[in-house]
């Protein structure tokens, strides 16, 4: 495979339209970011791959935001036989959202009670919804687990729900058996996660593409 090939073309209706969706870009990781530290923080459980990383955080000492990165490029590699295309998107998301994690673990107090805790933990979904919205209607290639998913459906001729509950099934036993978070908020992640992302994703795609089309016509 040649190198071009191996990266997604970047198209813009405008210099203005690749800015502004640039900024989406990395506004949306960063609020992605910032949902996994509220979520961390909320301590009633976490998303599989979050499982996986706090495991992995604290069977070798690492921090989870580094880890959350070394696994987003441990995924990447897999994507190699899966001849998966990598986009812009797709590196920052793998670069930034650990670090941004980080960051708001470090700035967000600890929850006082498991109320306030479970609170947390739903605005942080909220807002990861929101998020990934937001990123992936910036139209720079998908995530490093989302290209996962894809790449293996398109090898295995599998349905799309068998290959994502095959990779988050997975994902989750490792983590659990490395000692990371199970809880209510697993549960409340794998029923809530879906429907979320389905308001949001067509609302901040549709405001994306009237926006582009306004930048064209400028």
């Amino acid at each position: 495979m040649q190198l071009r090939s191996l990266f997604l073309p970047i198209a813009a209706t405008s210099r203005r339209d690749l800015v502004e969706r640039i900024v989406q870009l990395l506004v949306g990781l960063f609020l992605y970011g910032v949902a996994l530290g509220l979520m961390v923080h909320g301590g009633i459980g976490v998303a599989p791959w979050d499982v996986l990383a706090l495991g992995v955080a604290g069977q070798t000492g690492i921090g989870y935001g580094a880890v959350t990165v070394l696994v987003s490029i441990l995924v990447l590699v897999l994507w190699i036989p899966l001849r998966q295309r990598v986009g812009l998107g797709t590196l920052l998301n793998a670069l930034l959202v650990g670090p941004s994690a980080d960051l708001a673990l470090a700035l967000i107090p600890e929850p006082p009670s498991v109320w306030v805790g479970a609170s947390m933990f739903v605005a942080g979904l909220v807002l990861l919804a929101f998020a990934t919205g937001l990123y992936i209607a910036a139209d720079f290639g998908p995530g490093p687990r989302d290209g996962l998913m894809t790449g293996l459906v398109r090898r295995t001729g599998w349905p799309v729900w068998l290959v994502r509950t095959l990779i988050e099934g997975s994902v989750l036993a490792i983590g659990f058996l490395l000692g990371g978070p199970v809880g209510v908020g697993t549960v409340l992640f794998a029923f809530g996660v879906g429907p979320l992302v389905g308001w949001f994703l067509p609302w901040t795609t549709r405001l994306r593409q009237t926006r582009s089309r306004q930048l064209a016509r400028a």
